[in-house]
């Protein structure tokens, strides 16, 4: 490698990134391609709440990184520069799992503020919500982001039944949803109560895969915005678009860009090479797993610790292990395998045991290694 930067080297005060924000997960990009269809069938669905009248509600599905939560996020900003009668809140339900911390953040979404952290009932809460849509003659739309997590806290029927059902506890109160699932094995409407699907009708927006043309064009505009020119040649872009296909998720290659890109710094390079790709991508094949981590509760984690260290153990073998580290007991236990199991995690397969009948083997979904190193 030469020394003299004008050959290559970079100096201190110097950044192959031109916008390095173009490459995090919050970033919502001005143009949004190759999901003309979605977008019109979410709009249709929408356009009564500009209206003034309740919307239709919504079942968007897809695998994880399918532009699913950037189409709400896009929809929502241009509502919100039409008109100010529709109150549009994106929930993100890997974070509030529970019926109360949904309404807690739309209580948040309506008035501006936080609800008190304690002292207040569901229903009072509730009620304040529907009494000011109704008194600003307002609709809300409600998106329910990774909507799958409430199912798996059993908590999907009772929020959808409270908000589907408002409208007849509280006259004049206009409110549709919006569940965004990204668990391909989730079937929502089967897995809800009776009294939910009665009301809950939706129209289906699906969101496939991109396949490796449009992931090249996405990632082509994300290098435009977001490094200089020249730092990243086409066949280098091919390499991270080919990585990206074999994830089927196109976060995979943003966040490998970046990875990339904060390589060849630390390499001094003004030049994103292909060895910078490949070492970032040993991280960024990951970004699944580092996400379902993070929304896991310490519980859930001491869990998937003890799986990590008994990798294929049987499931009362593992549950002695985790009782002797939290005293929690069996049931509660099944529900976390089974949460585990839903998430991708781990698998939770039966078998027949020579002399005890059929038990459930618990294995990681994961390399092992990796799931210990982000669980530190």
């Amino acid at each position: 490698m030469a020394d003299d930067p004008e050959e290559g080297m970079l100096s201190w005060d110097e950044s192959v990134f031109r916008d390095e924000h173009v490459f995090e997960i919050d970033y919502v990009p001005e143009t949004f391609k190759h999901r003309d269809t979605q977008t019109q069938n979410l709009t249709y669905a929408l356009r009564p709440a500009v209206r003034g009248s309740r919307p239709l509600n919504v079942m968007v599905r897809g695998p994880p990184g399918t532009g699913k939560t950037t189409a709400v996020q896009k929809l929502f900003d241009e509502v919100g520069t039409q008109t100010s009668d529709v109150r549009t809140i994106r929930v993100n339900c890997q974070v509030n799992s529970t019926r109360y911390s949904v309404f807690s953040r739309l209580f948040e979404g309506t008035f501006d503020y936080e609800p008190p952290s304690s002292g207040i009932s569901f229903k009072k809460l509730f009620g304040q919500i529907a009494d000011k849509l109704v008194e600003d003659d307002r609709v809300l739309v409600v998106a329910l982001d990774d909507v799958n997590y409430l199912f798996y806290e059993n908590e999907a029927s009772d929020t959808l039944y409270s908000l589907l059902r408002a409208h007849e506890e509280y006259p004049g109160a206009k409110i549709g949803v919006i569940v965004v699932s990204s668990d391909p094995t989730l079937e929502v409407i089967d897995e809800l109560d009776s009294r939910v699907q009665s009301v809950f009708r939706p129209e289906e927006v699906y969101f496939p895969v991109y396949d490796q043309p449009e992931i090249v064009d996405i990632l082509d505009e994300r290098v435009r915005k977001g490094f200089r020119d020249g730092v990243i040649s086409r066949n280098t872009v091919e390499r991270v678009a080919d990585r990206t296909a074999e994830s089927g998720d196109l976060r995979v290659g943003i966040d490998l860009l970046r990875r990339a890109g904060l390589n060849a710094e630390m390499r001094g390079s003004r030049t994103v090479e292909m060895e910078d790709v490949d070492a970032a991508y040993e991280k960024s094949k990951y970004i699944n797993l580092s996400r379902s981590l993070s929304g896991l509760s310490d519980t859930e984690r001491a869990l998937l610790e003890v799986i990590a260290t008994n990798d294929g153990g049987q499931a009362g073998e593992v549950y002695e292990t985790f009782h002797e580290e939290t005293a929690l007991g069996y049931t509660r236990y099944s529900e976390i395998v089974n949460k585990l199991d839903q998430l991708g995690l781990i698998d939770a397969d039966y078998a027949d045991i020579e002399g005890r009948g059929r038990s459930r083997s618990l294995s990681l979904s994961y390399d092992k290694e990796a799931v210990l190193d982000r669980l530190e």
